[in-house]
C-alpha cells in the first residue's frame, strides 16, 4: 500500500537571522524569522511525511508556543515525523519539494540541499528533488518579504 502526503509552510524574511534551507546554511540572503531554525523546506517535508501518514501535522508535534522549540534544528523535526511514521509501518520512498524565494538565487545550492535532505532521511540522493522557483516580482514572496515550500512525499507500507 501507498500513501501519498502533501505540506506546505511560509516564513517572512529577516536579515537579523541566518538562512537555513534544507538542512544548509546558507550565508548569502535574509534568514527566516520563525520559533525554531524557520527551515520552510524541512517543515513543508516534516508535515508531508505526517499527512501521509495520517499522523496529523507539525504544529501538533512541535507547536511554536512551546519554548522548547525555540531556535530548534528542523531537521530533528523530520527525523521525528519519520519515526512515527516508521512506527505506523510506513517507510520513506521519495520526495519533490519546490521552494519558491526571490532571493538567494538557490541553484546553486540545489544539490547540497537534496543531499542533507536525503541524509536526513535516509534515503538515496537520487529520491529527493527540489527545485526553485522565483516569485516573479508578484505576492509576499515576489517582493521578497517571505519564502515558501511545498513538499510531496510518496510512503509505502
Amino acid at each position: 500500500m501507498n500513501r501519498i502526503g502533501i505540506g506546505e509552510d511560509l516564513h517572512p524574511t529577516d536579515d537579523a537571522r541566518t538562512l537555513v534551507l534544507g538542512g544548509v546554511i546558507i550565508e548569502e540572503g535574509p534568514g527566516l524569522r520563525g520559533h525554531s531554525d524557520a527551515d520552510v523546506l524541512l517543515h513543508a517535508i516534516t508535515d508531508a511525511v505526517l499527512g501521509a501518514a495520517a499522523l496529523g501535522d507539525i504544529g501538533h508535534y512541535f507547536p511554536p508556543s512551546d519554548p522548547r522549540y525555540a531556535h530548534a534544528d528542523s531537521a530533528d523535526f523530520l527525523r521525528t515525523a519519520l519515526r512515527l511514521a516508521r512506527e505506523a509501518g510506513w517507510s520513506l520512498v521519495n520526495i519533490d519539494a519546490t521552494v519558491r524565494a526571490e532571493r538567494p538565487r538557490l541553484a546553486p545550492y540545489l544539490p547540497h540541499i537534496r543531499a542533507r535532505i536525503a541524509e536526513i532521511c535516509g534515503i538515496e540522493p537520487g529520491a529527493v528533488s527540489v527545485k526553485a522557483k522565483s516569485g516573479e516580482g508578484l505576492d509576499a514572496v515576489g517582493r521578497g518579504e517571505a519564502m515558501a515550500a511545498i513538499a510531496v512525499v510518496l510512503l509505502e507500507q
